[in-house]
């Protein structure tokens, strides 16, 4: 049995559960930033994450999509070097190819 979904999503489905995944995760935050979380939101700058949080929102995507060990250090660092922004838009872009492998 396969934890991926029988028909694949897209990747403007995968944006919108993760702009609610990361809005459920900030509801509680003081944050400056008072746009809606879309593709162009920017994870430090704009909803001040930090290592930790990136941590809590791997989690939260495995759980709400279903899928372990979908390799986000091929998100999270470039030549053996952490990112330092990451963009909604961008975790969209490697989810969609994540689920479909």
């Amino acid at each position: 049995m396969s934890d991926t979904p029988a028909t694949p999503l897209s990747r403007d489905q995968i944006e919108a559960d993760l702009c609610t995944i990361l809005t459920d995760m900030t509801t509680d935050w003081d944050l400056e930033y008072d746009e809606p979380i879309n593709g162009e939101t920017r994870l430090m700058a704009d909803l001040a994450f930090e290592s930790i949080d990136v941590v809590q929102l791997v989690v939260a995507i495995e759980g709400h999509f279903k899928k372990r060990q979908m390799h986000f250090e091929h998100l999270l660092m470039v030549d053996g070097r952490y990112v330092q922004e990451l963009q909604v838009k961008q975790i969209s872009e490697f989810l969609e190819k994540a689920l479909a492998a």
